[in-house]
C-alpha cells in the first residue's frame, strides 16, 4: 500500500514539474520572442499587414520650340486586382461589367498572379466613370478589385505629327522581363517616335505608398511610419525644335498624297517640321486601342504607320546633280568655263540617253547645268569623274549612312560602289553604261527624306554640317533646372569656289529664267533649291525639291518628296515655297525660340518640268 501511495505522489510531482518547466519555456520563448527578436520578427509581422501600393509617375509634356504644350495628360481609371483577395468565381460579372472577354479577363488575372499575388495588378485601363462607381457601390461583390486614377495623354496642336511624337503602348513581356525593376503589367511605356526614343526621361519614377490591411486584405488606414513613403517623381518635359504652325501646313499641303517634308533649321540641326503620309491619328492611341483600329492601320497598304521621311528610300533624281559637280571641280576635273553641249540627247556605244528637253540646252557650263538641269552635261561628267570619285563624294556628303537623329527605325540608304557592283552584277559584268543612270541620281542609288533635308543644310551651310535633332533641351520639373542636349557638328572642306558655283547654279534654279525650280520662288527673298523627278517603274515619277533660304544667311533647309506625281518642279517645288514663306515671316514677326518655362501649367493627371 505505501509504495503505491508513494509512487501516486511521485507522479503528481513529477506531472507538476513539467508544468512548470513548460511554462517556463513559454515564458523563455515570449522573451525571446519580445525582446531578443524583436526587430527580426517585428519586421515580418509590419510586413505581413503592410501592403505596399505603387504610385503612378506624371508623364513629361512636350512642347514645340516656341513652348507651345502639344503633349499634356488627362485623367483615366484604370481597373485593378489583388489576385490574392480576388475570387474566380466573379470573372462572369466583372468581365460583363468591363466589357471584356472571360478568357482574356482569366489571362490577364493569372499573368497578374505570376507577377505578384499581393500587388494589384492593372487589367483593364480608360474605363467609364459609370464602372468605377458600380465597383464602389458594390464593393463586397468585387473582393480584390481595385482601381487608380492614371493619365493618358492628350494632343492639343493640329498638327498631327504622329510620326514625330509617336505612342504609348502597354509594357510587352519582353520589357516586363528585361526590367522588372523599372516596369510592372499594365505600366505604359513609350512605343513608338519620341515617346519612345526619349523614354528614359518622360517616364519619371514610380513611387511608393504603405498603408495597413486586415487578414481579408481590407484597407485599415495609413501606416504609423508614413516617413517610409517614397513619392513619385515626374517625367521631365520635352522641348521640340518642331514649329508646330509649320508642321500642320506642311501636313496640310501633302493633303492626302503620299510622299514626305523634312524641314530643317541649318544654323543648329534643329527639325523645324518632319512630316510622313499617309499619317495617323495619335488619338487612337492614347488610351486603350482597339483590335479594329490596330487591324485596319496594319492592313492599310498606305502603310500609315510606316515613317517615310527616315525609312522610306528613293531615288534622289537631279537633286543628286550637286554631288557630281562637287567631285568634278573638287578634282580639277572641270572649271567654271568648262561646257558640254546638249543636242538632247547623249550617245554611248550604242546606247542613246535622252535629255528632260528634246531639243537640247545648247552648250552649258556646271552653273547653267544646274540650274536647268541638262542631263546630258551630268552623263559626259560622271565618265570623266569616274565611280570611286563620285561614291567617295557621295559618303563625304553623308549618303548610305545614317543621319545620327537618333531613330530607331533610321535608313541608311544605298551608296553603290565597286563592291557594290560587283556583288550584285559580278566582277567584270557591269559597264560604264551603268553609270549613266548614277549621273542623274537613278539607278541603285537611294535616300531617305531627312538624308536630303541634310544633303539641304550641308548646300546653305557651305559644308558644316550640324546633327539634325528633334528635341532642344529638357525641362526637370522637380529641380526647375533646363538640361540643353549636346550635338555634334562637322564640317565638309570643300573650296570657296566650290561651294559658290554650286550655290550659284541653285540660286539662278529658283530665281532665274529657264530655272526649273521657279515654283519655290518667294517674293523678295533670295533663296537657292534644285528639282528633280525621281523615275517610278509603278507609275508616274516621284516628284523632289530641295532647297535653302534667305540664299546669303539661311534659316531653313528644306526636302520634299511627293509620290507618284511627276515634275520636281511642277509640284515638290510650289509647296517648298509656300513653307519657306511662312517659316521666314514667323520668325521675323516673333523672337527666336524661348526657353521660358510655364510655370503656371497644372502638370497633374486629374485636372516647270525636269528629270
Amino acid at each position: 500500500m505505501g509504495n503505491g501511495h508513494f509512487g501516486a505522489g511521485s507522479r503528481k510531482k513529477i506531472f507538476n514539474a513539467l508544468i512548470v518547466i513548460a511554462l517556463l519555456i513559454m515564458i523563455g520563448r515570449l522573451y525571446q520572442l519580445q525582446f531578443v527578436y524583436q526587430d527580426e520578427w517585428g519586421k515580418k509581422s509590419r510586413d505581413n499587414s503592410v501592403r505596399t501600393i505603387a504610385i503612378e509617375p506624371v508623364r513629361g509634356l512636350i512642347y514645340d520650340r516656341r513652348g507651345r504644350l502639344i503633349v499634356d495628360n488627362r485623367p483615366s481609371y484604370t481597373v485593378t486586382v489583388t489576385p490574392n483577395e480576388f475570387r474566380y468565381e466573379i470573372i462572369p460579372d466583372l468581365a460583363m461589367l468591363l466589357g471584356l472577354d472571360e478568357q482574356v479577363l482569366r489571362n490577364r488575372i493569372d499573368r497578374a498572379r505570376q507577377w505578384s499575388r499581393f500587388a494589384p495588378s492593372k487589367i483593364n485601363r480608360d474605363v467609364d466613370f459609370e464602372v468605377i462607381v458600380h465597383l464602389e457601390e458594390f464593393r463586397d461583390r468585387y473582393p480584390g478589385v481595385g482601381y487608380v486614377v492614371e493619365a493618358k495623354r492628350h494632343y492639343n496642336s493640329r498638327a498631327r505629327m504622329s510620326h514625330v511624337l509617336g505612342y504609348t503602348n502597354e509594357v510587352s513581356e519582353r520589357q516586363l522581363s528585361r526590367y522588372p525593376e523599372i516596369y510592372h503589367p499594365g505600366d505604359i511605356v513609350g512605343a513608338a517616335g519620341i515617346e519612345a526614343t526619349y523614354e528614359n526621361v518622360l517616364r519619371g519614377e514610380r513611387g511608393f505608398e504603405y498603408v495597413v490591411v486586415n487578414a481579408r486584405g481590407q484597407f485599415v488606414g495609413q501606416f504609423a511610419e508614413g516617413q517610409r513613403n517614397i513619392p513619385a517623381g515626374e517625367g521631365s518635359d520635352l522641348f521640340l525644335t518642331i514649329d508646330a504652325e509649320l508642321q500642320a501646313q506642311a501636313e496640310e499641303l501633302l493633303g492626302d498624297r503620299r510622299g514626305s517634308i523634312v524641314a530643317i533649321d541649318p544654323q543648329t540641326g534643329g527639325i523645324l517640321a518632319l512630316v510622313s503620309k499617309p499619317d495617323y491619328d495619335l488619338s487612337n492611341f492614347s488610351g486603350v486601342t482597339s483590335p479594329e483600329i490596330w487591324t485596319a492601320l496594319n492592313a492599310d497598304t498606305s502603310r500609315p504607320l510606316f515613317n517615310r521621311a527616315v525609312s522610306s528610300i528613293y531615288p534622289p533624281g537631279s537633286t543628286y546633280k550637286m554631288v557630281l559637280a562637287a567631285a568634278a571641280l573638287e578634282e580639277g576635273i572641270i572649271h567654271e568655263n568648262w561646257t558640254v553641249n546638249c543636242p538632247g540627247f547623249f550617245r554611248l556605244g550604242r546606247g542613246v540617253y535622252r535629255c528632260h528637253r528634246p531639243e537640247g540646252h545648247g552648250r552649258v557650263n556646271v552653273v547653267e547645268a544646274i540650274q536647268k538641269s541638262c542631263n546630258v552635261y551630268f552623263y559626259q561628267l560622271i565618265l570623266n569623274v569616274g565611280f570611286e570619285r563620285w561614291s567617295r563624294y557621295g559618303r563625304l556628303f553623308g549618303f548610305g549612312r545614317r543621319t545620327g537623329i537618333g531613330s530607331i527605325e533610321e535608313t541608311p540608304g544605298i551608296l553603290p560602289d565597286t563592291d557594290y557592283y560587283d556583288r550584285v552584277y559580278g566582277v567584270g559584268q557591269w559597264t560604264r553604261g551603268n553609270l549613266i543612270s548614277l549621273a542623274i541620281g537613278q539607278g541603285e542609288v537611294s535616300v531617305t527624306p531627312l538624308q536630303m533635308a541634310v544633303y539641304a543644310m550641308l548646300l546653305a551651310n557651305k559644308g558644316k554640317l550640324h546633327q539634325p535633332h528633334l528635341v532642344s533641351h529638357t525641362y526637370d520639373t522637380h529641380s526647375r533646372t533646363i538640361f540643353e542636349l549636346p550635338y555634334n557638328t562637322e564640317e565638309i572642306v570643300l573650296s570657296e569656289k566650290t561651294w559658290d558655283l554650286i550655290r550659284t547654279g541653285m540660286n539662278k534654279t529658283v530665281d532665274a529664267d529657264g530655272g526649273t525650280g521657279r515654283g519655290a520662288q518667294i517674293q523678295g527673298i533670295a533663296s537657292a533649291g534644285k528639282t528633280g523627278t525621281s523615275q517610278n517603274p509603278h507609275g508616274e515619277g516621284h516628284a523632289w525639291y530641295v532647297g535653302f533660304a534667305p540664299y546669303d544667311n539661311p534659316h531653313i533647309a528644306i526636302a520634299v518628296i511627293i509620290e507618284n506625281v511627276g515634275f520636281g518642279g511642277r509640284y515638290a517645288a510650289p509647296v517648298a515655297g509656300r513653307l519657306i514663306d511662312q517659316y521666314l515671316k514667323s520668325i521675323v514677326i516673333r523672337d527666336a525660340p524661348q526657353r521660358t518655362i510655364p510655370v503656371t501649367y497644372d502638370r497633374t493627371a486629374t485636372g516647270n518640268d525636269e528629270r
